[in-house]
């Protein structure tokens, strides 16, 4: 896909179910409504969902947009224990990790930090060496002591490569990130404005399309459910305004949605981008 002048390229982790869709996301109707399938929600009642990477060429630069969950990993969600992809392969027949300038983690969860860095001879190191990653200062204070912050976090850290920002951060002249608390003390979403086309990557302040119906609808992975539903319903007001394509971190299918305001909520007018991955 391509945004005025910014290119954009999704490489696919892993696409499948991610576990029971109403233990996710408990405000769902039960059952759940039925347009949710089947890109969305499995004959069985599972999530589908895609971890995956995003990446953006502007400028001359290339920009990563959250990393996966990452292989050799040991985590308290089994789900995220233990992967062995070949997503870095697959990457780098898209742009060589030595050459990516940016990483953007919109917040510090396992899926989202974990190809920060990769595990070399019992070491973990950056991935992208030649990289300035951008990780928000609330989530990586928050993490300290986990082993996700030990793994992905601390040592982008520990090699001078991170960039710790609050509150907004401009990336360059068509990206800029933006706090939307709540998912995570630090959740963020990245703004995109190139020419006559705007576009915001909203990390998880939704999982499944349903909550852009219903916006008070939370994960249950939400920190601050208050936060959560705020962050969700202003992001997803401006987006309609604005005329954003709203581009969440896990959606497969097309990935990505339009969407206007109706009543209490949002309806999705559109289905957008990217092909089934």
């Amino acid at each position: 896909m391509e945004l005025g002048e910014v290119e954009i390229v999704r490489v696919v982790e892993l696409h499948g179910e991610f576990g029971p869709l109403r233990e996710i996301v408990p405000g769902l109707p039960d059952p759940a409504p039925a347009w949710l399938a089947p890109d969305h929600h499995s004959p069985t009642g599972g999530m589908l969902a895609a971890a995956q990477t995003w990446v953006l060429r502007v400028g001359g630069r290339t920009v990563l947009v959250d990393t996966g969950v990452g292989n050799d990993r040991v985590r308290p969600n089994p789900l995220f224990t233990g992967w062995q992809t070949d997503f870095l392969e697959r990457l780098t027949a898209v742009v060589d990790p030595a050459a990516v300038d940016v990483v953007i983690n919109t917040h510090v969860h396992a899926d989202h930090v974990g190809w920060n860095t990769r595990l070399e001879d019992g070491e973990w190191v950056p991935t992208f060496p030649n990289a300035r990653y951008l990780i928000p200062r609330a989530d990586a204070e928050y993490f300290k002591g986990t082993a996700v912050h030990d793994d992905s976090i601390a040592p982008i850290i520990d090699a001078g490569l991170a960039t710790l920002w609050e509150n907004s951060f401009r990336v360059d002249s068509a990206l800029e990130l933006e706090a939307a608390p709540g998912h995570t003390p630090g959740s963020s979403v990245l703004r995109l404005r190139s020419g006559g086309d705007r576009a915001v990557f909203v990390g998880d302040l939704v999982h499944s399309p349903y909550q852009v119906t219903d916006p008070l609808c939370n994960s249950v992975f939400c920190l601050d459910e208050g936060q959560a539903r705020a962050s969700r319903r202003r992001v997803l007001a401006r987006a309609a305004a604005e005329h954003e394509l709203v581009v969440p971190a896990h959606f497969g299918g097309h990935g990505a949605v339009e969407v206007a305001e109706r009543g209490d909520g949002f309806a999705i007018t559109g289905w957008a981008g990217f092909e089934t991955p």
